[in-house]
């Protein structure tokens, strides 16, 4: 049976990739903060899909969280979904420091360290995956949100190509506004993102799973905001700040 550990993992893109990987009948390590709830949903994901699903509690803001799942990555796995993150609702003057610091802990060391604690174990068996999830906001500026979701699309591209030739894959997952918890979280006002820009968790890693099959190293899902990153691509930067600005964070 092979194995996915997924960060993040009890809301979200990261619930909706333990479902899918579920009833892929892929045995699961769910990762996420409250231990409770995380337990939870194991439970939950047991019962209905009949696999193995187990609960590694961990702050991946903290060396000791990424230290533990570092650890258990140590120990093999086939998938890895490197999901965990959070978003600010002000602008990167007004967000603390510290905050911004914790931002760049689990958006880009975080994926890093447990990237590179997993990489071995899969170059030596010439067979596994990393997806991280990235965002759209990755294309456009938008305060340390963008960059740091930009270092991951940047570093999942690099991993990809040093492991071509291989049956190793790594891809940045770049979605754009989804139904989940992370803009009421960060307390976020979304009343002016248009209603057809809203995807599904379910969807995009629907879109993710077809994507990393076809050794894709970036998937932005849905013809909407693969038209939107494209555009983005041909104004200047500036400009396409400005609408990013405008329309919120993806």
């Amino acid at each position: 049976m092979p194995s996915a550990l997924i960060t993040g993992a009890t809301a979200g893109i990261g619930a909706a990739f333990a479902r899918r990987l579920a009833a892929d009948g892929f045995s699961l390590i769910l990762v996420a903060r409250d231990g409770e709830r995380l337990t939870a949903a194991a439970e939950k994901l047991c019962l209905r899909y009949g696999v193995n699903a187990e609960a590694l509690p961990a702050d991946l803001s903290t060396d000791e969280g990424l230290e533990r799942v570092e650890k258990r990555l140590g120990e093999g796995v086939d998938l890895l979904v490197n999901n965990a993150g959070f978003g600010h609702a002000g602008s990167s003057p007004g967000v603390p420091v510290a905050e911004e610091l914790r931002m760049l802990k689990v958006h880009c060391e975080a994926v890093l360290r447990l990237t590179m604690a997993v990489l071995p174990g899969m170059r030596e068996r010439d067979r596994g995956a990393v997806v991280n999830v990235a965002s759209v906001a990755a294309f456009f500026t938008r305060g340390t949100y963008g960059a740091s979701k930009a270092w991951v699309v940047s570093y999942s591209e690099a991993m990809a190509a040093e492991l071509a030739g291989t049956r190793v894959r790594v891809m940045a997952l770049c979605p754009g506004f989804v139904r989940t918890e992370f803009h009421r979280r960060a307390s976020m006002d979304t009343s002016s993102i248009p209603g057809f820009l809203w995807l599904s968790a379910d969807d995009v890693v629907d879109e993710a799973m077809r994507d990393l099959a076809r050794g894709r190293r970036v998937s932005v899902p849905d013809p909407r905001y693969k038209l939107i990153v494209g555009a983005g691509r041909l104004v200047p930067r500036g400009l396409a700040g400005q609408v990013s600005r405008r329309l919120g964070r993806g």
